[in-house]
């Protein structure tokens, strides 16, 4: 990578704070990454980012992350392949990454700090860089956008379950708040969703409703989010969460989706179900629904 210098109300279900300075080490936002690459929505990301940094007084890094494009290869004379080009990045996705991380960076209380790829795998390099983060800013791949198909398909899932670091996806249609006000958290007894819950306690002590979904597969639809998940989030600042009847666990990215709409999420909270072996992802149907078709940003962890 090769770092560049930066261009100088009344609500029945109201999340109280309890303890607003007694923060725990755990539950702080200190680190964000933010991806950057050619497309348009790369602004909206970085704006996000910015603002987070903002409101937590945290260190900001913008990664330009684009595969580099190889020139075709032309034969020579008797039919000898000629020696290959060397690749290269877009110049005008660079561009349009430098003035969305300029405009943003003078905005901000802060400087933010710019990084690029050289060449290195794309998602790999974002994946060790991310390991030193406390929470990713990243984008839903929109496929009828051909300038961000020089960036890997996968990179948003594959980055949150390589690194096991949080994220926040921001969907291709919609844009993010920085203090979301309604926050969905989809509960399953596994470490992927403690973890997600635990990266989110920063959003939910300031939304003014939080709303609780279970989803654990034994199929009773009556059954409310355990007592002790509500018990942890008082012990953390948010008290009277909404508590929600399960949703099934066969069709669950699709009612999660659903219930999001119902009542009107700024924020889905979930885990990131899956596992990547030889560059091979494979995820959970729930995560491979929500990604596929979000409307709403998405924090998720695995």
């Amino acid at each position: 990578m090769t770092p560049v210098k930066p261009a100088s109300s009344s609500c029945p279900y109201a999340c109280r704070i309890h303890n607003p300075e007694g923060r725990s080490a755990m539950d702080s936002i200190k680190s964000i990454l933010v991806h950057l690459d050619g497309t348009a929505r790369a602004q909206g990301r970085m704006r996000l980012a910015r603002q987070l940094a903002d409101i937590h007084q945290a260190s900001l890094t913008a990664l330009f992350a684009v595969a580099p494009r190889y020139l075709p290869l032309l034969p020579l004379a008797g039919g000898v392949p000629s020696v290959p080009m060397p690749a290269e990045i877009n110049p005008d996705h660079r561009a349009r990454a430098v003035a969305s991380f300029e405009i943003e960076n003078k905005a901000g209380a802060s400087a933010s700090h710019w990084l690029e790829l050289s060449g290195e795998p794309v998602v790999e390099t974002f994946t060790r860089r991310a390991l030193c983060s406390d929470l990713l800013v990243l984008g839903q791949r929109d496929p009828a956008d051909a300038d961000g198909f020089d960036v890997p398909g996968d990179l948003a899932e594959a980055v949150i379950v390589d690194s096991g670091r949080p994220a926040i996806i921001i969907p291709f249609a919609s844009q993010a708040l920085a203090a979301p006000q309604t926050v969905l958290v989809a509960w399953k007894a596994t470490r992927e969703s403690a973890r997600a819950l635990t990266a989110a306690l920063p959003f939910l002590r300031q939304a003014r409703q939080v709303h609780l979904v279970c989803a654990d597969g034994s199929g009773d639809e009556t059954q409310a989010v355990p007592v002790q998940v509500s018990e942890w989030l008082r012990l953390h600042g948010i008290s009277h969460p909404h508590e929600h009847r399960q949703i099934r666990d066969r069709h669950a990215g699709d009612d999660l989706l659903s219930r999001a709409a119902e009542i009107g999420a700024d924020l889905i909270v979930m885990g990131c179900y899956g596992h990547s072996r030889m560059r091979e992802l494979v995820l959970g149907g729930a995560t491979l629904t929500v990604l596929d078709s979000m409307t709403v940003p998405v924090l998720m962890a695995h």
